[in-house]
């Protein structure tokens, strides 16, 4: 992060450029605010295919463009839920088109802040003192702000301090959130809501944890305390009398987020370490700790060169506890052994709710190659001791598994989804740590076979 200014008593009149003073944190409040952007981007729609038949120009792109940054602003001001949703398809880069995923990245970084006197008044809440009273300083501008609360700045007893302000209204939020979405997904994809249910359940468990900041903190400190043999990564102590249930203070860590870290062109050699070090991470928790932190986008790692390159880890919000049957079963998927004894992978499919008892026999035939011919990809670096993530050939063969699997008609036309629930948040791992070393082209030791 940059380096700290000097902090200044703040004049709460003022409000920080761009800030948001108020959040629509009632159904109702929510649920026009969906309508008043669905009525946007109908009108846009209308706009692109009007010019079209007079013979204007306006292109796909531009058409794009238009309802992205729309759909963004809305997601920016209602934050919680649906902006976390859109941090989460900003890493899966084949599914969006270009204009979506650009814009949604955004969520991984930075998103408008909520105003000074409204922060006042959470911290207000919290210890019935305002911030400035809790603590030395406090700065009122936010470093850093996301999808269900922002980071400030702020020093207590010559210690600097991360404090995470929770946005009003978002744990209450997310249910109501979700069953507003819930009818319009079904119904736009054909879906059967009994079918659905596990799948839903899942992701409002964990982002019900994610507004948990007592959880939150005990999650961080344990990981953070079972992680600390591991090389070149760093963990923040986090401070139980500072933190409250939407209030959470930890050491301020220092780095850069993963583009401000590439556009200081590190080595290779610190490209590698960095890498490393976040493999290994990923592969502590997976295999010895049997839960993960599952939010590995952009802007939960800060970086730095010192030591041949360092990470430290942000946000303990998201962690998923894997049991230990499904343990046994995601790694098994991914051993070099199944993809050779096509017995072998039809029971673990079965097993993991891909294949299905009714299913015919062409149906399973092609949900075995299929699930083969991805699997054999997507583990490659599970099955070699040394793995080149800036191999630009790899990449590209993702993207076109990706490309290839959503023209399948067979997956297109798919009226249920397949696979268990608990493979959600661990996709959604592996896809954000792949995108990661990715775009750090760095070149890791997997331990593979």
């Amino acid at each position: 992060m940059p380096d700290v200014p000097e902090n200044q008593t703040p004049d709460l009149a003022d409000d920080t450029a761009g800030s948001l003073s108020s959040l629509p944190t009632s159904k109702v409040a929510r649920a026009a605010r969906f309508a008043k952007t669905g009525l946007k981007v109908g009108a846009n729609y209308v706009k692109h295919y009007a010019r079209r038949s007079v013979g204007a120009e306006s292109s796909t792109e531009d058409l794009h463009q238009a309802n992205a940054a729309e759909l963004y602003g809305a997601l920016s001001q209602m934050k919680g839920s649906v902006l976390k949703v859109a941090q989460m398809l900003a890493m899966e880069k084949n599914i969006l088109p270009a204009a979506y995923a650009n814009q949604f990245a955004q969520a991984q970084y930075q998103t408008p802040p909520l105003s000074g006197p409204l922060v006042v008044k959470v911290l207000r809440d919290a210890f019935g003192r305002s911030p400035f009273e809790v603590f030395d300083e406090f700065d009122l501008q936010a470093r850093q702000a996301a999808s269900i609360g922002q980071v400030h700045f702020a020093r207590k007893d010559d210690r600097p301090l991360a404090v995470k302000v929770q946005y009003p209204g978002v744990a209450d939020s997310i249910r109501s959130d979700i069953r507003l979405v819930k009818p319009i997904a079904l119904r736009v994809m054909g879906l059967d809501e009994a079918q659905v249910r596990p799948y839903l359940e899942e992701v409002e468990t964990r982002l019900l944890e994610e507004t948990n900041y007592a959880l939150e903190l005990r999650r961080g400190t344990e990981i953070g305390e079972q992680c600390a043999h591991l090389p070149h990564l760093e963990f923040a102590r986090y401070y139980p009398e500072l933190s409250s249930a939407r209030v959470l203070t930890m050491d301020w860590l220092s780095g850069q987020h993963l583009k401000e870290f590439l556009q200081t062109n590190p080595t290779q050699e610190v490209r590698n370490q960095v890498g490393q070090a976040l493999w290994d991470f990923y592969d502590f928790q997976m295999n010895t700790l049997l839960k993960v932190h599952a939010d590995p986008h952009p802007g939960n790692f800060l970086l730095r060169v010192e030591a041949g390159g360092t990470v430290g880890v942000l946000d303990f919000g998201c962690v998923k506890e894997i049991p230990a049957d499904v343990h046994h079963l995601f790694t098994a998927l991914l051993a070099p052994e199944t993809l050779t004894d096509p017995a072998r992978l039809t029971e673990l499919l079965t097993k993991a709710g891909v294949l299905r008892a009714d299913d015919s026999a062409a149906r399973q035939q092609f949900y075995v190659s299929t699930m083969q011919a991805s699997l054999e990809l997507v583990g490659r670096p599970f099955r070699q001791p040394v793995f080149d993530f800036g191999d630009p050939g790899y990449m590209a063969a993702l993207y076109a598994l990706g490309d290839d699997l959503l023209q399948q008609p067979e997956l297109r036309q798919q009226r249920e989804p397949r696979g268990s629930e608990h493979f959600i948040y661990l996709n959604r791992t592996y896809v954000g740590l792949y995108a990661l070393l990715t775009e750090l082209k760095a070149v890791v030791r997997t331990a593979g076979k």
